[in-house]
């Protein structure tokens, strides 16, 4: 069996923006992660590409017009002139204006659509976009430090293509912002592992939370408590995704991998770990952040108690299985005419990693030929925010 292809998207930009002092949300670590991608030799294995900027028309597929145009315009220095706007489209502390808000969101989501576009065109197997997943941005509205959401975005774009697209969320938020959106649908289902209770950030992610109308058991959600670690986490992990690619049998898969479900993240409360392929940090330019141990793999044994036990993640397990079985069968959809492809992938030529492209050549890439679709029911305001797919 052949490896698959994988492509993998990076702005050298996008690392650049900073939400402000104190702000946990760092998109500096985007550089930090291509950093160890260089360094471990991955880019070998991989064709890398500066991504596509997403526009405005874009981001209307999903957000509302005058949500996207408020983040377009809106700039430290003329917030004052948007008091109002900001509690209506809730930016402020978690989610707050800063300089290129509007570039990172555009950089962010065009990466996850080029990536749609590509796996729609056979380009691919695997499309990486360490830079995207912000699944909590609404239609309507900013919230936990996401402001467009590029997963529903990109979906949208495999739905072209692909009768049943199944996401992963594996953050340890829940996945509110995407199953929001495909609430009411088969065509998507959204599993999500995360903290849930106590408080914690969105609140939302019950396990009766299933799903309503089309889309009634659809919505999979997994509730986990502090503490969990590598082998409670997998004896749930394992056989809810088994029984999902069961009884949905999915097209296509896109996994939002938030790395705050790791142990000693600071927004975070699990002790999984990370599982690389070594121990040991390669040399390069950001090794200092890796202090004191310079290691992939913190001790995390005791930071938090696993309040897990085995009767509580098998009643999830049996609970979420039961859920499935109401499936009758993985839906389908009827013959249509496929609507263009969001840009053109004619004629792109595959960079050489090593060698550094020239402005022009950059240029190119990022300014590719817009196509966008605006069907009938594109940028229906009257939905809540659900979408009719």
């Amino acid at each position: 069996m052949s490896s698959p292809s994988i492509v993998y998207f990076y702005d050298q930009d996008v690392g650049n923006f900073h939400y402000g002092p104190g702000h946990p949300m760092k998109p500096h670590r985007i550089a930090l992660t291509h950093s160890l991608v260089l360094h471990y030799g991955l880019h070998k294995k991989m064709k890398v590409y500066r991504p596509y900027r997403a526009t405005f028309h874009d981001m209307c597929r999903f957000h509302a017009e005058d949500y996207i145009d408020f983040l377009r315009r809106v700039t430290p220095i003329n917030v004052q002139s948007y008091t109002k706007s900001l509690s209506v489209f809730n930016v402020g502390e978690d989610c707050p204006v800063f300089d290129g808000m509007f570039d990172f969101c555009s950089m962010y989501t065009g990466a996850s659509l080029e990536g749609a576009v590509k796996l729609n065109n056979n380009h691919c197997d695997i499309a990486v976009n360490w830079s995207g997943g912000l699944h909590h941005a609404k239609k309507y509205e900013a919230s936990g430090f996401c402001y467009v959401n590029d997963i529903v975005i990109a979906i949208l774009e495999l739905l072209k293509y692909h009768p049943r697209v199944l996401y992963i969320d594996i953050d340890i938020h829940h996945g509110d912002g995407v199953q929001e959106a495909f609430y009411l649908t088969d065509r998507v289902m959204t599993v999500s592992f995360h903290k849930h209770g106590n408080y914690f950030f969105p609140g939302t992610g019950d396990m009766y939370e299933i799903g309503a109308d089309s889309g009634r058991y659809y919505s999979v959600n997994v509730p986990l408590k502090e503490g969990i670690d590598d082998e409670t986490y997998m004896s749930v992990f394992k056989p809810v995704i088994q029984s999902v690619m069961e009884y949905y049998q999915p097209t296509c898969v896109v996994l939002q991998c938030g790395a705050d479900s790791l142990g000693s993240d600071r927004l975070g409360c699990f002790n999984l770990s990370v599982k690389g392929h070594g121990n040991e940090i390669p040399y390069n330019e950001y090794l200092e952040y890796f202090a004191p141990d310079f290691s992939l793999h913190p001790d995390i044994s005791i930071k938090q108690e696993n309040l897990n036990t085995k009767q509580y993640l098998e009643f999830i397990r049996m609970t979420t299985n039961d859920n499935l079985k109401n499936l009758i069968a993985a839906p389908s959809v009827q013959m249509h005419d496929v609507p263009p492809d969001l840009l053109s992938l004619e004629n792109t030529e595959e960079p050489d990693p090593d060698i550094r492209p020239t402005e022009e050549e950059m240029d190119k890439r990022v300014e590719p030929a817009n196509e966008f679709y605006d069907g009938d029911k594109d940028n229906d305001k009257e939905n809540d925010g659900f979408l009719d797919v």
